[in-house]
C-alpha cells in the first residue's frame, strides 16, 4: 500500500479525468466533435495533446529505464518518436488535416479508388487495441502497487476510468484530459526528477565521476538497436492511425504543421531529459545488478528521492502518460472498427450499407463503440502479463504492411490500387512469414524484409496495372488542395 498522500493525489487526479471527460461532452454537438474535436484545435491544445498522445509509458518510465540502464543513449527510443513526428509534421500534416478523413483506410481509398484498401483498417484496429492494452497494463502495475490492489482490479480501475472520460465527450473530453496529462508529464520530468535526480547526483560531473564515460556514449544502446528504434518507431509515427486522428483535429493545415513541429521539438527535449535522469538515477539508486528492473526505475526514484506529495505529482505525471496513449489508442480502435472493419464484414457477407455524412454519422453509435472496446482493453489487459510480443507484431505489420502504400500515396502519382493492395499483402506476408523462420518476434529482420518486400510489390504492380483513373486523382488533388467541402466526405 502507499504513503496516504500519494493515494490522495493519485485519486484526485482520476476523479478530475472523469470531470473532464464530462465537460468536453457539453462541446460535443456532433459525430465530427466525437472524433476529431470538431477539427477545430488551435495551436496551443494541438501541440500539447500531440505530445500528449506520442510520449507514453514506453517514452516515459521506458525511457528513464534505458537511461539507467545506457546512459545518455538511452534517449534514442524517444528521440526516434520525435523525428517521426517532425517529419509528418512538417512534410505531411498539412496535407493530411485537408483530407477532412476520420481513417487512414479512407485516405486510401480516397487516393487509391479501391474499397479493398479497407482491409487495412483491421492491422491499424489491432495495432491501436494492442496499444491500448499495454498502456492500461502498464498503468496498472501502479495502482497495483499505490493502492494495494490485485492486478486484475487495478486493470479495472484505470481501464473503467479511461473508457468512460473517452465514451462521455469523445475527442473533446480527451483533448481536456490530455492537457491536463501534458502539464503533469511535463512538471513530472523537467520540474521534479530532472533536478532532483542531477542533485543527488552531483551534477554532470557528478554522473561522470561516478559512472564513468561510457555514461555519456551515445552508441552505448547498439548501433543495430537504434536503427530499428527509428525504423518502426519513426516510420509508426508517420502512419498511425492514432496520430493521425490528433492531425485530423488541427483547425487549420498550419498548425498541424507547426503545433506538431513544437510537440516534436518538446518530443526531443523529453527523450533526453529522460535518459539523464536515468543516468543519475544510476550513481545512487541501489544495484543489485541485472535483477533490478530498469522499468521499476522511474517509481524507486520517485519514492527515494522526492518528498511524500510531491511524488505523488511525478507518479500521477507517469500515469498520465500511460493514459494518453491508451485513450487515443482507444478512440482511434473505435473509429476504425466502425468506419473501416465493420462495412468490410458485412461486404464479405454480402450486405452493404450507405456510407453516413458527417452529418449523417450518430454520435450515440461512436460512443457505444468506444465503450465496447474499451470492454475489450480491459478483459484482454486483465487476462494478459505480457503483450510486449503482441504488440510489436501489431508495430512490424502496420509498418511493413503500410507504410509505403500510404506513403507512396502522397509522392507518386503512378502508384495504383493495385500496387497498394500488392504491398500491403506482400509486405504483412513477408512481414510475418520472417519472424516464423526466425523464430523471434522481436528480431530486427522481420520489419526490414518486410518492408522491402511491399516497396517492390508496390513498384512492379503499379507498372504493371492501368494507371488511376483520373477522375479519382482529381478529387484527391481537389481534397488536397482543400478545394471540396467537408460535408462531402463519407465515413463509412
Amino acid at each position: 500500500m502507499g504513503k496516504p498522500l500519494d493515494i490522495a493525489i493519485i485519486v484526485i487526479y482520476l476523479v478530475a479525468m472523469l470531470a473532464f471527460g464530462f465537460w468536453g461532452k457539453t462541446r460535443t454537438k456532433d459525430s465530427a466533435d466525437f472524433l476529431v474535436a470538431g477539427r477545430r484545435l488551435g495551436p496551443v491544445l494541438y501541440t500539447g495533446t500531440m505530445a500528449a498522445v506520442v510520449l507514453g509509458g514506453a517514452s516515459t518510465v521506458g525511457g528513464i529505464g534505458l537511461g539507467y540502464k545506457y546512459g545518455i543513449s538511452g534517449m534514442w527510443l524517444v528521440v526516434a518518436i520525435a523525428v517521426g513526428l517532425l517529419a509528418l509534421s512538417l512534410f505531411f500534416a498539412g496535407r493530411i488535416q485537408r483530407l477532412k478523413v476520420y481513417t487512414v483506410a479512407q485516405m486510401l481509398r480516397l487516393r487509391y479508388g479501391v474499397d479493398a484498401t479497407s482491409s487495412s483498417g483491421v492491422v491499424m484496429a489491432a495495432y491501436t487495441l494492442m496499444l491500448s492494452v499495454t498502456s492500461t497494463i502498464a498503468y496498472a502495475t501502479v495502482f497495483n502497487v499505490l493502492f494495494g490492489t490485485g492486478r486484475t482490479v487495478s486493470v479495472i480501475i484505470g481501464g473503467a476510468t479511461v473508457m468512460l472520460y473517452s465514451s462521455i465527450g469523445g475527442m473533446w473530453s480527451i483533448t481536456l484530459t490530455d492537457m491536463v496529462q501534458f502539464i503533469l508529464k511535463t512538471i513530472g520530468i523537467f520540474c521534479l526528477l530532472l533536478p532532483f535526480a542531477l542533485s543527488k547526483a552531483g551534477g554532470l560531473d557528478g554522473i561522470r565521476e561516478r559512472a564513468g564515460d561510457a555514461a555519456f556514449d551515445l552508441g552505448a544502446i547498439g548501433t543495430a538497436t537504434i536503427i530499428t528504434y527509428f525504423v518502426v518507431y519513426s516510420f509508426g509515427m508517420l502512419i498511425g492511425q492514432d496520430i493521425w486522428q490528433r492531425v485530423f483535429t488541427a483547425r487549420s493545415p498550419g498548425v498541424a504543421k507547426w503545433g506538431g513541429t513544437t510537440a516534436a521539438v518538446y518530443c526531443l527535449l523529453y527523450g533526453v531529459a529522460g535518459a539523464v535522469i536515468g543516468m543519475a538515477a544510476s550513481t545512487f539508486l541501489p544495484a543489485s545488478g541485472p535483477e533490478t528492473s530498469k522499468d521499476d526505475v522511474y517509481a524507486q526514484l520517485a519514492e527515494t528521492i522526492l518528498p511524500v506529495g510531491i511524488s505523488g505529482l511525478a507518479l500521477a505525471a507517469a500515469v498520465a502518460a500511460m493514459m494518453s496513449t491508451a485513450s487515443g489508442a482507444l478512440i482511434a480502435t473505435a473509429t476504425v472498427a466502425r468506419t473501416d472493419v465493420k462495412p468490410m464484414v458485412l461486404r464479405l457477407f454480402g450486405r452493404t450499407e450507405p456510407r453516413e455524412s458527417d452529418a449523417e454519422r450518430d454520435v450515440h453509435s461512436d460512443r457505444l463503440y468506444v465503450v465496447a472496446f474499451g470492454i475489450v482493453v480491459i478483459v484482454i489487459a486483465a487476462m494478459l502479463n505480457d503483450v510486449v510480443a503482441a504488440l510489436t507484431i501489431a508495430y512490424d505489420i502496420l509498418v511493413g504492411g503500410l507504410l509505403v502504400a500510404i506513403l507512396g500515396g502522397f509522392v507518386w502519382k503512378r502508384a495504383t490500387g493495385a500496387g497498394a493492395l500488392w504491398s500491403m499483402g506482400v509486405g504483412t506476408a513477408v512481414t510475418l512469414g520472417t519472424m516464423v523462420l526466425v523464430g523471434d518476434v522481436l528480431a530486427n529482420e522481420p520489419i526490414y524484409f518486410g518492408l522491402a518486400a511491399s516497396l517492390i510489390g508496390y513498384v512492379v504492380a503499379s507498372l504493371m496495372t492501368p494507371r488511376t483513373p483520373p477522375e479519382v486523382l482529381q478529387v484527391w488533388d481537389d481534397r488536397l488542395a482543400g478545394r471540396e467541402e467537408p460535408a462531402k466526405v463519407t465515413a463509412g
